[in-house]
This record gives C-alpha cells, structure tokens and sequence, in this order.
C-alpha cells in the first residue's frame, strides 16, 4: 500500500540525513558486523583487506591501505612522499582544515593557494607564485566532489619533481577526463567520516596507491613503524582500519554508484529550477569531469540572510566554509591578512551549501528552490 506523500511545506528538510539511508541496508549491515563479531577478528583482518582492494579497483589504481581517518591518512601520505619538519606543502587556502593541519601535524609549513572562483578547487597557475626551494610536496583537494584540474597540477608537479597528494575526503567516485579522483597522484587520501557519499559508523579512512613501495611503507607507518612483529624501524602511528568500519563500508560501497547516480540527478534539478531565479549562482560541472556532490552549494551576495529567511522555513543548510585557512587562528602566525587570497575569501562570504542526500524528494527540492525565490525575490 503507498503512502500519501508529505508536505514538503510542513515537515522541516534537513541539510543532511542518514534514517533513511540505514532503513533501507540496515539489514545487509547488520549481518556484516554480526560476521565480524563472530569472527573476532577487529583489526587488520579480511574485511579491510577486501576493502582495500575495492577502493583500489573503484579508484584504477593498485593498492589501498585503510586507516583510522581522513586525517591520518593525510598525515600519513605526506610522511611517506618524505615530508619532514620545516618543510612546505602547496595547498588550497579554501578547504577544511585538516587538510592543513596534517602538515602542521609534521612540523611542515602550509603555504596557501588561492582557488578558481567558479570551481573552489586550487587555481593551477598559483602554484607557481608560491612554489619555494623548501616546497616539498603539493596537496590537490577535491572539493564539494568535483576534481581539480589535474592536468596542469601534474604537469606542474612532474616539472618541479614534487610529490602530488590528492585529498578525496569529498570526491569518491568523481571523473576527471574519464579517470577517477585519486588515480592521478603519489598517492590519494579519502575520508570515509559518517556524512561523507561513502561513510563509515564512526572515523575511518584508506590511501590509495600505483606504487608498491609507497604502499608497503603507508602499511608500516599505520601500524607503528613496525616492517615486522614487535620489530619497529621507524616511528609510526596507530592508525588501522578498523573491522566493524570495513565491513560497514563494503555494504556500502555496493550501493555507492546508485546514491552517486541519484545525487546527480537531484543536483541537475536543483540547478535546472534555480536557473529561472536570478542573483543565485548554481555549482559549475567544466566539460569532460563528473561532479558526485558531496554538497550541493549555491553562491549568493545575500548568504548570511538567505541562510536565516530558509532555517525559519526549516530548511537546513550549512556553510563549507566559512573561513579560509590562512584567516584561521591556528595560522594567524604565518602573518596572512584578509585580501591575501581575495577568490577564496569571497567564496566563504557567499557559499551555501543545500540539502543533499541520495533521499531526497523532487517535492522537497522545488520547496528549497521556492523559498530561495521568494527571498531574493523579496
């Protein structure tokens, strides 16, 4: 028996939902992590092989190693491509701070770049300006799920013989030129916190590699240092993939393209309904890539006061972000000043990020579009 669908004017739309998600693979979950309980086996065992070897697979590449965040896992690529104290790392200014803080986390410097206004990812032509004989590595993040444009960061990158590190936290799935996010550098680094398209019950993250080394000595430093039992060559982390989180992922990942498949077609009609409603900005797809929209984000002049006009309609929606790194507290000593990276400063002014979920109702996106209209309207 169907039922009568809700009113999309009565019932508040969150920017983010999971209930739905888990009512329809709950089940599949729970025989996986009952698996894992019979097994008791927690760490470092079958399910976070198995994982590896998909992510691998879904990204083209040859191996995978799961660790305990998105985070480490950055902090962990970086210590591998040889990034030591003193060092610098290229990076966008205008992405989540762990992003910078790994390097932090490395006694290396992050030298900030500024973003392509109408992609928010790192702006190819300014890594250039800020590259250094102490530049190390660069990070190339791929952001809200669209790539970056790898090509010139390659090409730049090969040119200095630097280590590129690709920073997927928001990007699994998304194509560059027909090849998937995190199969273009040294390595790639993907997040699979709860709210990501792919996400776990708790932190968890996986690097990606084409190199053997890299990987082997990625498998090393996640489990402290240790080449073999109790047997330490070199300071490392506790950092592994956990059991429960793998086998709740590899549920997942089955159902990954179908939610990937289903965000685009939300975002086309987001976008097709906020054409008709001027002085609102929808996200830009550049020809040859695959958007997976992790978020949905619009630009306007009118953030501030749209964000409120659409949480008294219940509307949830979010800021990502609101500051860039180098107006962060944790780098006011590295002497940047507001104007410094003026693409990325206007970009955290005006962004604003719309319901988005695999779950999401057509009704429940005219709704968000119908009361974008009447305030700007207004």
């Amino acid at each position: 028996m169907s039922h009568p669908q809700a009113n999309p004017r009565s019932e508040p739309i969150p920017q983010f939902d999971l209930s739905d998600q888990y009512a329809a693979v709950g089940a599949e979950i729970r025989t996986a992590i009952d698996r894992v309980l019979s097994s008791q086996q927690f760490v470092l065992g079958r399910e976070g092989a198995a994982f590896e070897e998909e992510i691998a697979v879904l990204c083209g590449v040859a191996h995978g190693v799961g660790v305990a965040s998105g985070t480490e896992a950055l902090i962990l690529a970086l210590r591998a491509c040889g990034v030591q104290a003193g060092d610098e790392v290229l990076l966008p200014t205008y992405t989540f701070v762990a992003t910078g803080s790994a390097v932090s986390a490395l006694g290396a410097k992050p030298v900030f770049v500024d973003i392509r206004p109408e992609t928010y990812n790192l702006d190819p032509v300014e890594l250039e300006r800020r590259v250094t004989s102490r530049t190390r590595a660069i990070i190339a993040v791929h952001l809200y799920g669209l790539a970056a444009d790898m090509d010139p960061i390659l090409a730049f990158a090969k040119s200095r013989k630097l280590p590129l590190i690709e920073d997927c936290a928001q990007a699994i799935g998304a194509l560059y030129k027909g090849r998937r996010a995190g199969s273009f550098g040294d390595a790639a680094c993907f997040s699979f916190y709860p709210t990501k398209n792919l996400g776990a019950y708790g932190d968890a993250g996986m690097i990606v590699s084409n190199s053997a080394e890299l990987a082997a000595h990625l498998g090393t430093l996640r489990n402290h240092g240790q080449t073999t039992m109790y047997r330490s060559s070199e300071p490392g982390w506790n950092s592994r993939l956990d059991e429960i989180q793998a086998a709740v992922l590899r549920v997942k990942l089955r159902h990954l393209a179908e939610w990937q498949g289903t965000r685009r077609s939300h975002a086309a009609e987001y976008t097709r309904l906020l054409r008709q409603v001027p002085g609102v900005m929808p996200p830009h797809e550049p020809e040859g890539l695959e958007h997976v929209y992790h978020q949905y984000t619009i630009r306007t002049e009118q953030r501030d006061a749209l964000q409120r006009h659409l949480a008294a309609r219940r509307i949830g929606t979010t800021v990502y972000y609101p500051y860039p790194l180098h107006l962060q507290p944790l780098y006011a000593q590295l002497g940047h000043r507001a104007g410094a990276f003026p693409h990325a400063e206007r970009a955290a002014q005006e962004v604003l990020s719309l319901p988005m979920y695999p779950e999401l109702r057509k009704d429940q996106i005219a709704h968000v579009v119908e009361a974008i209209a009447e305030f700007l309207k207004c």
